[in-house]
């Protein structure tokens, strides 16, 4: 076992439990603050996960393509459960309850769509035409994202959507067929505002004019960009930042946690969680590449444009370039499904990096597979 375990990515590795770092820092610096333990619950869901993690890095991910269209419809009862009996935070009815438990599906959506999509595409690449393939696969795409948004939760569909867009650009796709699809995605973004709610629409006006109603909708924003500018270069110190210890800024060990990073660690600390997340994601795309199969070359896409959506728009609202979506900054907010399900794909990928091409003992189990 010892043996498989140096196989991995340390590059990887050590990245995701730097930022758990960063996280269970900053969430010890907000538990002290508001009396409420986020810094103990966030570590027993690190310890679960990082097991998660390297269980699903010890198994063979290709097993995990037999079970992805189980996988898939199992999502759509879920989140179908969700919209009758879901609990509603924030004006999302996206957690399902289990006593003192509460999960977020759209959190399993995620990586289930990754999983599928590159299962589907892998398997129907030679048997379906190009347009058929697309057509296809974002009807079975559009039925997961439809689910997320009667929840509704904008910034989640957001995120499959860029999950299937950039999964399919990856499968090959010729120049006229991506000049029609971006006609049609421009054509549905305009159609969109339409079907927006109310809220929602508050918060796409209060990014670009956060300022006209600094007491209401445009609060969030506000109090994100004084904590961020605050920090300056070298921070005010962990449990020093007023506009986090203080409760100024909402939603500050979730939605807002890189605004308390900043804010604490200044802009030495924002660049070092930027930096790793750019380190990431490079090990993310270096392992599809060198993935032993489309199967795999097609996760590490679906996970690698997935944790990029999630942290630009993370980022890009709490810097106010962004509205704000109510978006967990992966590996860094609190929040059990959010991690866990982060840990899982970053397993799958310790697994697609451990059977990669030209790893000697990956042919020898294929040679072995031959032979029988």
């Amino acid at each position: 076992m010892f043996r498989f375990f140096f196989k991995f990515d340390s590059v990887l590795v050590a990245v995701t439990l730097l930022l758990l770092g960063v996280s269970l820092l900053t969430l010890y610096s907000l538990s002290v603050a508001s009396g409420t333990d986020y810094f103990l619950k966030q570590t027993i869901f690190a310890t679960l996960g990082l097991m998660s993690m390297f269980l699903v890095g010890f198994l063979d991910y290709r097993h995990i393509q037999k079970y992805s269209t189980a996988l898939y419809f199992l999502t759509i009862f879920i989140l179908s459960l969700v919209l009758i009996f879901g609990t509603t935070v924030r004006g999302t009815a996206g957690w399902l309850s289990f006593g003192i438990f509460q999960i977020q599906p759209v959190e399993i959506a995620k990586v289930t769509l990754v999983i599928f999509l590159a299962s589907f595409i892998s398997k129907k690449k030679s048997e379906l035409g190009e347009w058929t393939r697309v057509i296809a696969s974002l009807v079975l795409s559009a039925v997961l994202i439809f689910l997320v948004l009667k929840q509704p939760d904008l910034g989640s569909s957001l995120v499959l959507v860029a999950i299937w867009i950039g999964m399919i650009l990856a499968s090959g796709l010729r120049m006229k067929h991506l000049l029609v699809l971006s006609l049609l995605g421009a054509t549905l973004l305009f159609g969109s505002w339409f079907t927006l709610e109310g809220y929602q629409k508050d918060r796409i006006n209060t990014f670009i004019h956060p300022e006209s109603d600094p007491r209401g909708s445009g609060y969030n924003v506000l109090q994100a960009i004084v904590a961020v500018g605050s920090g300056g270069v070298s921070g005010k110190g962990i449990g020093h930042g007023s506009q986090s210890q203080l409760n100024f800024l909402p939603e500050k060990h979730t939605d807002f946690i890189f605004a308390v990073i900043a804010e604490e660690l200044g802009l030495v600390g924002a660049f070092f969680v930027i930096g790793l997340y750019l380190i990431l994601l490079y090990r993310v795309k270096r392992i599809g590449d060198t993935a032993s199969d489309n199967f795999g070359y097609l996760v590490a896409v679906g996970i690698v444009v997935m944790l990029f959506s999630q942290i630009v728009i993370n980022i890009g609202m709490n810097i106010g370039l962004l509205p704000v979506t109510g978006l967990p900054a992966p590996l860094l907010s609190y929040g059990g499904s959010s991690l866990l399900s982060t840990l899982f794909s970053i397993g799958l990928l310790l697994n697609i990096y451990h059977r990669k091409k030209g790893n000697e003992d990956f042919r020898i189990s294929l040679e072995k597979e031959t032979i029988d």
